[in-house]
């Protein structure tokens, strides 16, 4: 819809006095039907022509000399001016771009030169991968995703949780009460649970809570058969996240975690000292943060340990001397809010001007109905089996509704799968997610198995015509739904603009939505196979061949695959 508010811009820059990009920002796309396609307010052109908005767009209309061919006709209501587009023209442009740019419809090039790094997912070693960690991995992986589309060199990093006390616990847990057989049996969980039976023997014997803090020291000072299962769990944890990462088709670019800026620690903390920005505080050394009504960065404490903090400080230098990014994006949960404004006031006041280039994407929790997770009461639920169950749900409803269907098992995983992830992304992510198995398979409701199957109605309807489209005229679509379909495809780009500035997926996933019920209006109303007259029948083919286009861009911008029969 871009080339058409040019089209706007162009004939008001000759009646009013102000930049066509200005002019632009200023056209709206009116929601109520009877308002056009877009409007143009002029209240703020009352102060300057010291005359009411309604007079002054009375005014303009009356003069305006003959339009472009893009747009039909113009007209005011009140202090609105309200254009509207040429249905014609639009859906012929429209189908045409679409059909000739293919899966690159409505990618940019705006983001050519620039480097962003994305951090995101970041599961904790020796834990399964929980069902919590879902929404940082499939928000971060379509960020991933749009940026790529609109050109960008994107970084994607898996800080993983690879050091800590928690490796003290599961070290002496695994002394204690390990099994090597078990360990190989199934090595993620089987470490999970050791680290829970932890917890539960801790609150009769608080002993182990210092063992385990001695056995982390022990650890960080390289203690051969500590270094040795650490390790041994690192790796197993790794190979199991890859698993579930091909499952998802989610890929990374660096899986440096907490424990490769160990060796980084000194030097991070010599450069901030050198700066002036820390003192002691009870021992331990911080950079105070008063001045900006937030609590101190804690980068060390009295017994020389470092932080969390000290550590994401430390990766964000590294960062920037490694791929000089223009922007970087922490995709992590909203209650780690706080820490983050620490982090980036903290580089702020360190001097480095790149801190306006960092950006904290928080989200919501994520909870099924009636059930609340904890990793160390062992209430945690595993992704992997949320991701089986969700796989074989659908291949129940394939067998129930499409028994004779190929490939069940290929369309079971891309469905199931798929479903799990939009039920995530078509929430706004700064709002909680309730889980609730019985919406997101929903074949008719807001889910994506909605969406997928209209992309595989639409191929089914061009694989039934078969040959080539060769007669079609777009002067012949005249209904409502013909128009409202191409009207919504042509918005697709301005749709991944908006999930791009705002960094919301979610945007995405709601315009798919509306995009599949715009098709399935068309549909019922408009016969495609059935129609008589060729030329209709050629183009409302080619309407239906760019929607299938274009849905199935968004939702590989989603991470979602098409299927083509389901």
């Amino acid at each position: 819809m871009e080339s058409y508010k040019n089209d706007v811009a162009l004939i008001l820059s000759k009646y009013i006095n102000i930049d066509i990009e200005k002019i632009k920002e200023l056209v709206e796309t009116p929601n109520k039907k009877g308002f056009g396609d877009l409007a143009f307010p002029t209240f703020t052109q009352a102060k300057e022509y010291r005359k009411a908005p309604p007079l002054i767009a009375k005014e303009i209309v009356d003069s305006l000399e003959e339009l472009p061919q893009t747009i039909s006709k113009a007209e005011n209501v009140g202090p609105y001016i309200n254009f509207y587009i040429n249905n014609s023209v639009l859906i012929e442009k429209t189908v045409k771009e679409v059909l000739d740019k293919g899966a690159n419809y409505g990618g940019e090039d705006q983001g050519e030169g620039k480097t962003v790094v994305i951090d995101f997912s970041a599961p904790n070693i020796a834990k399964p991968f929980g069902i919590g960690h879902l929404r940082s991995t499939v928000i971060g992986n379509s960020l991933y995703k749009i940026h790529e589309f609109f050109g960008y060199k994107v970084v994607g990093i898996n800080h993983i949780g690879d050091w800590g006390t928690q490796f003290g616990k599961v070290i002496v847990a695994y002394d204690k009460w390990g099994n090597d057989d078990e360990l190989e049996r199934d090595p993620v969980k089987y470490l999970y649970q050791l680290y829970v039976k932890f917890h539960d023997e801790a609150e009769k014997n608080p002993d182990l809570e210092e063992e385990a803090r001695e056995v982390f020291k022990e650890l960080e000072e390289g203690v051969d058969d500590r270094v040795k299962k650490w390790k041994l769990f690192r790796e197993l944890s790794l190979a199991e996240y890859n698993r579930i990462y091909e499952k998802l088709n989610v890929t990374f670019d660096s899986f440096k975690g907490e424990q490769f800026y160990n060796d980084k620690m000194t030097d991070t903390i010599e450069t901030l000292i050198s700066k002036g920005i820390t003192e002691i505080s009870k021992g331990a050394l911080i950079i105070n943060l008063d001045m900006f009504d937030i609590p101190p960065v804690l980068l060390r404490k009295k017994d020389g340990a470092t932080l969390y903090a000290t550590r994401d400080l430390c990766a964000a230098i590294y960062r920037k001397e490694t791929y000089d990014f223009d922007k970087m994006l922490y995709v992590v949960g909203s209650e780690q809010s706080l820490h983050f404004k620490q982090l980036f006031k903290a580089l702020a006041i360190a001097g480095f001007e790149w801190h306006k280039d960092c950006q904290h994407v928080p989200f919501g929790l994520f909870r099924f109905k009636e059930q609340k997770m904890s990793t160390r009461k062992g209430t945690l639920i595993f992704l992997d089996e949320v991701l089986s169950k969700a796989e074989q749900l659908t291949k129940d409803i394939i067998e129930e509704k499409n028994p004779n269907l190929p490939n069940k098992d290929e369309v079971a995983r891309q469905v199931g799968i798929g479903a799990i992830i939009f039920g995530d992304l078509s929430n706004d992510r700064v709002k909680d997610v309730v889980f609730d198995w019985d919406k997101i398979l929903d074949f008719n409701g807001e889910t994506a198995p909605y969406v997928q199957y209209s992309h595989a109605r639409i191929c089914s309807i061009l694989r039934k015509h078969s040959g080539q489209i060769t007669n079609w005229d777009a002067s012949l679509m005249k209904s409502e739904y013909e128009f409202g379909l191409a009207k919504r495809i042509a918005n697709f780009n301005v749709v991944i603009n908006d999930a791009l500035r705002d960094l919301k997926p979610s945007i995405v996933a709601r315009y798919l939505l509306d995009l599949a019920k715009d098709f399935n209006r068309f549909y019922h109303n408009c016969p495609v196979l059935k129609e008589e007259n060729d030329s209709l029948k050629g183009a409302r083919l080619k309407l239906i061949a760019a929607t299938g286009q274009v849905l199935k861009n968004g939702l590989s911008l989603l991470g979602i695959e098409a299927p083509e029969e389901m």
